[in-house]
């Protein structure tokens, strides 16, 4: 008998951007007990976890059997305090960017659906399993069924419903929900597939439902991508850890000796809390940390590079997450249908609207029908040729910001546009930035990457810039097209840390829309893919969540990467291959050039 139990916490963004600060300071109330409990004070005594709802318990702790004592206590944990933060934070500039002055406030704005995270995020409750693999769910034994069986005939703009009964190993049925499956309708023989809508009932079934967007044949076919205690599993890496990951970074002196040391978004991540470099952009708030090289001044920072990947998990989590359980499909359930044709047309025909900034997402986004992907938001196009790209893009400077993903879209049109040049700018490719031209039709591609946190090779920290600082440079308007890809290399830390980034950019996005109204700025969204504790899909579609949350209510435009690599019957790729991204792309230019 399955047992649905789990701890939900109420968390407000402001609980949630604090949460690592809290464990800071009580790390520095820790160090500062520890002195007083050596003082001629025997009666104060002190106890603490590591938590934030507790920071206030601690220190109530204080037994204060006179007044004055407390004022001399408290007094002395604020000027132990300020010594702190004068020694840690200290006053030379560090230009790789200056250090911070306030490490625990986040810049910019976020929308109010934003404030609460806790809804934002919500997930159904995961139980635990006791320890025991057999009682998880099982891809082998999970069964889905059509949810009316007498139904002899489908039409073209019509539905189907499935219900699907999740079961464990030994084929008990589930009595919770939070399993994280995924239901595609495919057409085989027409290239034709479309995301299908899951209802968590949360008590182990779950309600499939497909819109019929093609005539012919269509046939049903679930995944199980994480059954729901391999999603306890990175619900509490995700809540409870501070990284996942660390990083390098490569400090240089005059005569070229370099000394190595380890960075991260947290600078008790670095493996020396008492002595580190700070770095803060000034532009969006980013903030950085490493730890203090032996010998170099913390000015001397010139490389960046991944680290090591940390080990999160125990045996039996390990498991639960194993590819034998992860990503698996289930029996057939479902014979396939026959989709009738509606008043002659065998196609559901894309709203007759032009793609433009701020059209509603509905759900599902789009389908693909002999290979092309078909927006049920707009009217999108198809660009086969070079000319109509060439056509399309003329007298505009494109600027990508983001990870590789977006980089494989300045890939593809360089590639597939022969007069587009590639310009060598000296750089490593890997994070840029990269530039291509085509000079006849004034035509300017830019990608770069994202700046920290970013797994890549060694790359230059002068090469790593925030996409808040590249964006307030931008002032071009009708003739500027911006494109963000963010999310897959924020997977390794908690929310708020993506929380925080996106604060700076949505803040410059506005900024920039605000100066020039008419620039185009589109959103990808991530795309599915990773499968493991690091880079999970469960973590992309809450990252996704957050994205679309955040620029809710400015004039944008979203390519919708997550279900566009999720409607086809695909292996599931980080890099997508060159059928998926030729449509995320031609969806891009049809935001550019709309009929």
């Amino acid at each position: 008998m399955n047992r649905c139990s789990w701890e939900e916490s109420t968390l407000t963004l402001s609980e949630l951007l604090d949460h690592n600060c809290s464990k800071g300071v009580l790390k520095l109330l820790h160090w500062t007990f520890e002195l007083l409990q050596k003082s001629s004070h025997p009666w104060v005594l002190i106890t603490h976890q590591m938590s934030s709802k507790q920071l206030q318990a601690s220190t109530d702790l204080f037994i204060r059997p006179f007044r004055w004592h407390m004022i001399v206590i408290v007094g002395s944990v604020i000027a132990i305090c300020i010594l702190y933060i004068r020694v840690s934070w200290p006053n030379s500039m560090v230009p790789l960017p200056p250090q911070p002055s306030l490490a625990c406030k986040s810049s910019g704005s976020l929308p109010k659906e934003l404030s609460d995270l806790t809804h934002l995020l919500h997930w159904p409750p995961t139980p635990g399993d006791a320890g025991d693999l057999l009682a998880s769910t099982s891809p082998q034994t999970s069964t889905y069924h059509l949810r009316d069986r007498s139904q002899a005939s489908y039409t073209l703009g019509g539905s189907l419903e499935a219900i699907l009964v999740a079961r464990d190993h030994q084929g008990r049925p589930k009595t919770c929900g939070g399993d994280l499956f995924r239901a595609q309708l495919l057409g085989p023989h027409l290239k034709a597939g479309v995301p299908g809508d899951i209802q968590d009932l949360e008590n182990g079934t779950y309600l499939l439902s497909f819109p019929l967007l093609w005539a012919g044949q269509a046939q049903v076919r679930v995944q199980l991508i994480h059954s729901s205690e391999a999603v306890r599993v990175l619900r509490g890496i995700w809540r409870d850890q501070w990284a996942t990951v660390d990083f390098m970074g490569y400090f240089r002196g005059p005569t070229g000796y370099e000394e190595i040391v380890t960075c991260n978004v947290n600078p008790l991540l670095t493996g020396e809390e008492e002595s580190t470099c700070h770095y803060k952009d000034e532009d969006s708030g980013e903030l950085w940390f490493c730890a203090r090289p032996p010998t170099l001044p913390c000015n001397s920072l010139v490389g960046h590079s991944s680290g090591h990947y940390w080990n999160v998990t125990t045996p039996h989590e390990e498991a639960l997450l194993a590819w034998n359980v992860t990503d698996k499909v289930l029996p057939q359930g479902i014979s396939p249908i026959w989709v009738a044709k509606e008043s002659n047309k065998s196609l559901v025909l894309s709203p007759r609207q032009p793609c433009h900034p701020g059209i509603p997402g509905p759900k599902p986004s789009g389908f693909y029908h002999q290979d092309v992907w078909h927006s049920l938001s707009c009217s999108g196009r198809a660009f086969s040729t070079v000319d109509s790209i060439l056509g399309c893009l003329a007298g505009h400077v494109v600027h990508m910001m983001g990870d590789s993903t977006l980089r494989q879209w300045w890939e593809y049109l360089r590639d597939t546009v022969p007069s587009l040049k590639p310009m060598d700018l000296h750089t490593t490719y890997q994070t840029g930035p990269l530039m291509a031209v085509e000079t006849a039709r004034g035509i300017v591609l830019h990608w770069r990457a994202h700046s920290w946190p970013l797994r890549s090779l060694h790359t230059p920290v002068a090469s790593l810039h925030s996409v808040a600082r590249e964006l307030g440079g931008l002032a071009r308007g009708p003739h500027t097209v911006v494109v963000l890809g963010l999310g897959a290399h924020f997977t390794t830390f908690p929310p708020s840390v993506f929380v925080q980034r996106l604060a700076g950019i949505r803040a410059a996005v506005a900024a920039l829309l605000a100066r020039k109204p008419r620039t185009l700025v589109v959103i990808k969204l991530a795309s599915t893919g990773y499968k493991s504790v690091y880079g999970s899909d469960w973590f992309t579609l809450q990252v996704n969540r957050l994205l679309r949350a955040a620029f809710a209510d400015l004039r944008v435009a979203f390519v919708d990467a997550w279900e566009m690599t999720s409607s086809l019957a695909l292996p599931d790729r980080i890099h997508p291959g060159r059928l998926i991204v030729r449509n995320e792309v031609n969806f891009l230019l049809s935001f550019i050039c709309p009929i």
